[in-house]
């Protein structure tokens, strides 16, 4: 059994970013991924934006995480060349009965430390966007977009400029508390036993059942886990606004909205379905449904426009139609094992809290 010093379950955007900075603190980081290349799971189907920091209560972690993590974002986008576009976005009032909807949103938002926000009425909206309808709009200037893989290249490009690695087809079987720390055994193509000082649980969609692979994890620790599939239509054509278009927040999600990606190619989603297991495939059947919410605020869109792209899978920890729940990150206080950090629910603002993220488990890490 060889001995290491840190393991960082999980390549993805979360696990990368963690790793790079644990790694820039000097550990000698192991990151171990069941897939064949990084971001393969939940960071390869989101809309790759990066969040204001508007929706969340400002004591939770996805408040401070978010606003802290797009100020870091940004800046590392810059240094590191990763292709971005700060675009901005409008989350529209479909009626004049939710004109106070978009208010309690901008204090919620600024009450989080985002300074940048304005209301808008309906002719300031159709200057901006003329093919919006709604009876105006919040405007958040601070909302971008991202090469989400771009950006993971760069965390991986850290991790290993700092001597750290990713060990790919590395999945892990099980696991227990030692004297001498947390052993893993890998199975795999070259099924191997670790045994590290620090491990860091950022498998996404696995990261209950590692811990529960984990003898001597506290079993009444480990928070249930929901499925919330978003699917996702994209729009044939040119896209109709410059801007990120959002509907006032639904339950679950932030409504069926427009983003761009890099090339300017328009898409719809997420919308939110729940799951009992796991299934990538677009839920065509909800096209029609698709349409009526988007023709709420892009009354043109031609019929036929929209074509299925692709899907996501939301890793909850809450159950449908529950309260919105915060990141959970569980270090020895919650579980019983030194060394052990676990996240659970990492989903939306994950991506754009990333860097902030990083520097939070560290620091627990370290502790």
């Amino acid at each position: 059994m060889e001995e290491v010093d840190c393991i960082v379950v999980g390549a993805g955007v979360v696990g990368l970013a963690i790793a790079a900075e644990l790694a820039r603190r000097g550990r000698e980081v192991i990151v171990l991924e069941k897939e064949s290349l990084i971001g393969s799971g939940v960071s390869s189907r989101n809309s790759e934006v990066i969040h204001a920091g508007l929706y969340y209560p400002a004591e939770t972690l996805k408040a401070q995480l978010c606003v802290e993590g797009k100020a870091r974002l940004y800046a590392l986008c810059e240094q590191a060349g990763i292709a971005h576009r700060r675009c901005g976005k409008l989350i529209v009032a479909e009626t004049d009965n939710e004109l106070s909807r978009l208010e309690a949103i901008k204090a919620q938002g600024e009450a989080n430390g985002v300074e940048d926000l304005d209301l808008i009425d309906r002719d300031q909206m159709a200057r901006l966007e003329p093919a919006l309808k709604g009876a105006g709009a919040l405007i958040s200037p601070s909302t971008g977009i991202v090469d989400s893989h771009g950006l993971m290249l760069s965390y991986q490009g850290v991790l290993e400029d700092h001597g750290g690695m990713i060990a790919f087809n590395a999945p892990v079987r099980s696991g227990a508390v030692t004297a001498g720390g947390i052993r893993l055994d890998i199975a795999g193509e070259a099924a191997m036993t670790l045994c590290a000082r620090s491990v860091v649980n950022a498998a996404a969609l696995g990261a209950q059942a590692l811990s529960r692979a984990i003898e001597g994890v506290a079993g009444d620790s480990i928070p249930p886990q929901f499925l919330a599939k978003g699917n996702y239509f994209a729009l044939s054509g040119r896209a109709p606004f410059s801007r990120l278009i959002y509907p006032v927040p639904e339950p679950g999600g932030l409504g069926i909205h427009l983003t761009l990606d890099l090339g300017g190619q328009a898409k719809f989603g997420p919308d939110v379905e729940w799951l009992e297991a796991e299934d990538y495939r677009v839920s065509e059947d909800r096209r029609a449904a698709f349409e009526h919410a988007v023709r709420r605020y892009y009354p043109d869109l031609a019929e036929g426009a929209l074509h299925p792209a692709y899907t996501g899978i939301r890793p909850k920890i809450e159950k449908p139609g529950g309260s919105s729940t915060d990141f959970l990150i569980h270090d020895e206080s919650a579980h019983g094992v030194a060394g052990y950090v676990a996240l659970y629910g990492i989903e939306s603002p994950g991506l754009t809290a990333s860097p902030a993220l990083a520097r939070h488990v560290a620091d627990r890490v370290e502790a």
